[in-house]
């Protein structure tokens, strides 16, 4: 009977240890973050120098993420804004909460590129990289929509 329980004991321990071991990349979302892109589009600028954008990035890691820059070779810079009670201001970097989304949306959040190199047309895109702080650069193409363009399903 003692022998018994030292065995199942034993496995037990083991079976834990083992448990304890996996790999964080498989998907658990508990050990660091896991950025998603959807939902990416520009407007067709109205002026030749200046441009929105709009995406959702979801992070299904257990640990947050800051966007910390935006860049795109069609424009000068690329800046990032929040609006809040109708008022915008530029702020150099945003929350993505763990299990949680950080969305750009008309009217609120938004990316603007300034100082455009060529004005976007509807059917074309722009190339943008996303910077964060713990995560590498993620590459996202924005297709340029219409300018009145609204996503049927949101953000």
């Amino acid at each position: 009977m003692r022998r018994t329980a030292v065995r199942l004991t034993t496995a037990l321990t083991g079976a834990l240890l083992l448990a304890g071991c996996g790999d964080s990349d498989s998907g658990s979302g508990d050990g660091k973050p896991e950025l998603s892109v959807s939902g990416a589009y520009m407007p067709q600028p109205v002026t030749a120098d200046m441009a929105a954008g709009f995406l959702t990035i979801a992070n299904k890691g257990g640990t947050k993420d800051e966007l910390t820059s935006v860049s795109s070779d069609a424009a000068g810079t690329v800046t990032m804004h929040e609006t809040q009670g109708g008022t915008m201001r530029e702020v150099t970097e945003f929350a993505v909460p763990a299990h949680g989304r950080l969305v750009f949306e008309s009217g609120a959040n938004h990316l603007m590129f300034e100082k455009l190199k060529r004005k976007p047309t509807e059917g074309q895109s722009v190339s943008v990289t996303l910077r964060f702080a713990e995560s590498g650069p993620v590459k996202v193409t924005l297709p340029v929509k219409s300018a009145t363009y609204r996503p049927a399903t949101g953000h």
